[in-house]
């Protein structure tokens, strides 16, 4: 086994580099591209220090392995564009802002209204029939609602 590690080369980082990054497109998580991306750089230094010792290659390895996955949790992860229709998968959140027209009373507080094509559970002070709401703010699957 000893003779295996002095005789590890760049070729050997790069074929691991591609086989980790392979292993991510099955295995999601983007943790395995940034060991690969590790690996890269390892094979990459190698090949301009062809005679550095195993030992101080998975040094190298090691802490770029570390720092690319600090950096990616730390600055890369929730980084994503900004979407012209944040409430898109939001649907509870497209009504706030919206007025009714309540088709049923709110007794004591709870209420229904419809919604499109849908009937949604209201919250809010008692009203009548034929009052206007505004939607204000959304708790779980419950809208809650103001008079107008």
């Amino acid at each position: 086994m000893g003779d295996f590690f002095t005789t590890i080369n760049q070729w050997h980082w790069l074929i691991l580099a591609v086989t980790l990054i392979i292993l991510e497109i099955f295995i999601s998580g983007f943790v395995l591209f940034w060991l690969g991306l590790a690996a890269a750089i390892v094979g990459i230094i190698l090949a301009a220090f062809p005679g550095m010792n195993w030992e101080t290659q998975l040094v190298i390895f090691s802490i770029f392995s570390v720092l690319s996955i600090i950096l990616w949790f730390k600055y890369g992860k929730n980084r994503g564009a900004e979407s012209d229709r944040p409430t898109l998968n939001k649907r509870g959140e497209q009504y706030v802002g919206r007025t009714f027209t309540l088709n049923e009373p709110i007794i004591d507080g709870i209420g229904k209204i419809k919604v499109d094509d849908s009937s949604w559970r209201i919250a809010g002070d008692d009203a009548e029939i034929g009052e206007k709401i505004k939607v204000v703010g959304i708790e779980s699957t419950t809208l809650k609602v103001e008079k107008i």
